[in-house]
């Protein structure tokens, strides 16, 4: 979609959209359950933890990032990494929101 299409969509649908897509791959997934587990700062860590190369792991921490579900911050020649709470709970909230059961129909469907 375009981004002067996501313009047409309510700010619910816009970041339940880009905190699902930056949840779209495993590794990304696996990055955050490290994060969230771990509940502080991990640096060169998250490489050890995952089976991928760095180029690869540092592609998909720039993706967090960008999202804004992660920050990073530079310590001497490594970047350490933690969860950015505040766009973590809204993101969760937002999911949460969105994600009910399907309501029980009396008719059958397709």
């Amino acid at each position: 979609m375009g981004a002067s299409k996501t313009t047409e969509f309510s700010i619910a649908d816009n970041t339940i959209a880009n905190f699902a897509k930056a949840l779209a791959h495993p590794a990304r997934v696996a990055i955050l359950q490290l994060l969230v587990n771990r509940q502080s700062c991990i640096c060169g860590d998250i490489v050890n933890e995952l089976p991928l190369s760095q180029s690869t792991v540092s592609q998909h921490l720039k993706a967090l990032k960008e999202a804004g579900i992660i920050k990073g911050n530079i310590e001497g020649t490594s970047v350490c990494y933690c969860i950015d709470e505040n766009v973590w709970n809204a993101g969760v909230s937002f999911l949460m929101g969105f994600l009910q059961p399907a309501p029980t129909k009396s008719q059958q469907c397709c």
